[in-house]
């Protein structure tokens, strides 16, 4: 048998990936048709996944994510989408580059995609990279001054007479004021 120059099976995975791309950007601009949604499972140690430090912990090899009644936010760039979702309630932000991606199953019509991570001929681009990179150096120094400001006196930080923990809102997060925020300010009011 004569050697594949070609590279068949990396130019079928990176077409099938394609086809993810295009299947995530209808999704993005019309919303999920009829009963249609997706389980999309990633390797997240590829080069350029970024997801938080605590998803790290949990899913050290792989994750599978579902896209159906609560997502947000999906954005569909060239190399990688981005998505919310909330685990466990906490709301979160992923960026999976389609390289990464293991399997893509939609069960209401029995469609599945399986993938080899890595084996691809696409490049992920050194400007991803680099901000993946970056923005998971924000966070761990985000994760090490919140740790930090945990061990300040109890009278800094109460937040209510109902003793709830302080917060503060997402706009102050690059904000050193230190401003405190009840988790109160975010509850409904009826």
């Amino acid at each position: 048998m004569s050697e594949d120059l070609l590279r068949y099976d990396i130019l079928i995975q990176d077409a099938l990936r394609g086809a993810v791309k295009k299947i995530l950007a209808e999704v993005g601009r019309t919303g999920l048709p009829g009963e249609h949604h997706f389980y999309i499972a990633f390797d997240t140690r590829a080069p350029g996944v970024r997801i938080s430090q605590r998803l790290k912990e949990r899913y050290p090899q792989e994750m599978t994510i579902v896209l159906q009644h609560q997502f947000w936010d999906l954005a569909i760039g060239e190399h990688a989408f981005e998505v919310g979702l909330s685990f466990g309630g906490v709301a979160e932000k992923l960026l999976v580059p389609y390289s990464a991606i293991k399997g893509f199953f939609d069960p209401s019509v029995q469609f599945a995609l399986e993938f080899d991570p890595g084996k691809t001929a696409e490049e992920l681009p050194e400007e991803l990279l680099e901000a993946v990179e970056e923005l998971a150096r924000a966070e761990q120094a985000e994760a090490e001054e919140a740790a930090g400001n945990d061990e300040k006196p109890l009278a800094e930080t109460a937040s209510s007479e109902t003793g709830d923990k302080a917060k503060t809102s997402d706009t102050d997060k690059g904000d050193a004021s230190g401003q405190v925020v009840s988790l109160d300010a975010f509850r409904k009011k009826p």
